[in-house]
């Protein structure tokens, strides 16, 4: 089994970019946080052929369900919250346009695109994350795409 230093290295990008996805950039770095120091104590007993992207995601959207429930019981008692960017640079520092035409979608389509499009899980394993079928999870990730493409204006020669 590979040190788990290296796991880090390798998919800690992909689950900052679907922690930002699926929270914001506020509470990201502390859901990416929280997912590995539970992957390190769950590492030890992850059978040697599973698929650790896929197995860090699910831990990830775990943990970012947590923060969301928390966000909904947390008073606000400020019109803005200041957004935190990461001083890191990796992924690149949030782009508070995209964040916003994210935090727009439904829930489900946000996470099936963080899923699938950041973190490139198929689509089967997206279903199994947040529930449902492939062909449910193909479906809102396309219509999340969809209304990103619609709401969020792309430079040309840039994806989305």
């Amino acid at each position: 089994m590979r040190p788990f230093e290296q796991v880090v290295s390798e998919h800690g990008a992909v689950v900052l970019r679907v922690c930002r996805a699926v929270l914001g950039p506020a509470d990201a770095e502390d859901a990416w946080s929280e997912t590995f120091l539970a992957a390190l104590r769950a590492y030890p007993r992850l059978d040697a052929d599973a698929d650790v992207r896929a197995w860090l995601v699910t831990i990830a959207h775990r943990k970012a369900i947590d923060a969301l429930r928390a966000r909904a019981r947390r008073p606000v008692s400020v019109e803005h919250v200041p957004e935190r960017p990461s001083t890191q640079g990796i992924p690149r520092d949030p782009d508070p346009e995209l964040w916003h035409a994210l935090r727009d979608l439904p829930d489900r389509q946000r996470q099936a695109v963080a899923y699938h499009h950041l973190a490139g899980l198929p689509y089967r394993e997206v279903a199994a994350i947040i529930g449902g079928n492939a062909d449910a999870a193909r479906r809102a990730a396309a219509d999340g795409i969809a209304k990103l493409r619609s709401n969020y204006p792309v430079a040309e020669g840039e994806a989305l």
